[in-house]
């Protein structure tokens, strides 16, 4: 994969206090988040990728141009790569580290298997993303990628980084540190280089944004600059890559005792009345048999179900995709048994997608028939399902920390 340092557009932190201007990305800002962003300063980045005038793209146009003429956002003297350590606790309270960095990445299409889809995507955001990169000729948000390097080259040159200042230090809302080291020295960047040279990538996060810049690449064949598009890399081999699941909430009307006697058909049902046990259970389990978990209207306990041996094998899908939990639940249980259509399914038509455990916990009290608690995706899985070009069910991972908009910005044009 050939990668490149960034032409960085940078906030100018003589003029601005970063935590005020930076945001998370667009598509998990809703509009109580977005105002608060607003007010935190006229400088904030969500005016930017997120804009909420009566011309958004106009508006994001004219300030992009407004902040750079004001040297609220300057140009870095040379180009760089930016390398970045997300910390925070989890809720064990153990201490996360993750490690990656940011730089360009030539884009290529899927059809030559150097970058890999995990996901499906929908269009109408591709549309907004690609309207805001017509309108003000940058990238604001990066892809999120991961390749593979047992030698950890990279992580081993960046060390001699970890004992200076870094070029920003910024702790987002959800108490996520982020600590960033600009790397401008051509051997160093040369590491990265090589190292990446022979990988390939897959993305973790990002799809729509990654097939906005394809899309903008192709309608602007003499940009070289859109021949690149700006990504965040991780390495599969850092044990603080960690995937979360994505909970499936069923908001439609469906009786209870129709819901436990079609997972009948299917799992082995375990029953539990303590959460903690029920969620170690579906971990424990799921490592040697697939495993999901239950949660009803109007019922206090707690169900673990374990798919009854060769159930999968009579569903139409290739062995890979065959063996992941989602599957099964789409496939037998949500398609098969209570009547979701493919269609409702990917536009979330009486079913709800959610990456908040305790929102999930919480659904049937506020009125949601049952929810699917799902394990721990394996990153295993969908390197394998990737590379056999297969795709996971639409939201099927939900990789943490989000990356923050703002850090750095990439100008195409």
């Amino acid at each position: 994969m050939e990668v490149l340092p960034i032409d960085a557009i940078v906030y100018n932190q003589d003029k601005v206090d970063i935590n005020d201007v930076i945001a998370p990305p667009y598509d998990v800002i809703d509009k109580d988040y977005q105002n608060d962003l607003y007010s935190r300063s006229e400088y904030n980045i969500v005016k930017l990728i997120l804009n909420k005038e009566a011309n958004p793209y106009e508006d994001a146009k004219e300030k992009f141009e407004d902040w750079k003429e004001k040297e609220v956002l300057i140009k870095t003297k040379k180009p760089a790569i930016f390398y970045i350590i997300q910390k925070y606790t989890n809720e064990k309270g153990k201490l996360i580290e993750r490690k990656g960095f940011i730089a360009r990445n030539k884009i290529e299409d899927f059809s030559t298997k150097k970058i890999l889809p995990h996901e499906y995507t929908m269009g109408g955001p591709k549309q907004d993303r690609l309207n805001l990169i017509n309108a003000t000729g940058a990238f604001y948000s990066q892809i999120f990628m991961v390749y593979d390097d047992k030698t950890k080259a990279i992580e081993k040159m960046v060390e001699k980084y970890l004992t200076q200042k870094p070029f920003m230090d910024v702790t987002d809302d959800l108490g996520v540190e982020n600590i960033v080291y600009l790397i401008d020295d051509k051997e160093d960047i040369k590491v990265i280089q090589d190292t990446l040279s022979d990988k390939t990538l897959l993305i973790a996060d990002g799809h729509h944004r990654y097939e906005t810049s394809m899309n903008f690449s192709r309608l602007n064949p003499d940009n070289e600059y859109a021949k690149y598009v700006m990504s965040y890399f991780t390495n599969a081999q850092d044990e603080n890559l960690i995937i979360y699941p994505t909970h499936r909430i069923i908001e439609k009307n469906i009786d209870t005792s129709k819901i436990l006697d079609a997972v009948r058909k299917y799992y082995d049902i375990e029953t539990v009345i303590s959460k903690d046990e029920f969620l170690n259970k579906i971990e424990i389990e799921n490592k040697k048999q697939i495993t999901t978990g239950l949660i009803l209207k109007n019922d206090d306990k707690f169900y673990v179900l374990k798919l009854k041996e060769g159930m999968q094998k009579s569903i139409e899908a290739p062995e890979a995709l065959q063996n992941l939990d989602l599957t099964v639940l789409h496939e037998l249980i949500l398609k098969k048994e209570l009547g979701f259509s493919q269609d409702e399914l990917m536009a979330q038509n009486g079913i709800k997608y959610e990456k908040k455990e305790a929102v999930a916990f919480n659904s049937t009290k506020d009125g949601a028939s049952a929810v699917f608690i799902m394990a721990y995706p394996k990153m295993q899985d969908i390197i394998n399902i990737s590379n056999q070009g297969y795709r996971m069910p639409q939201k099927s991972t939900y990789f943490y920390p989000k990356l923050l908009s703002g850090i750095v910005i990439n100008q195409i044009k």
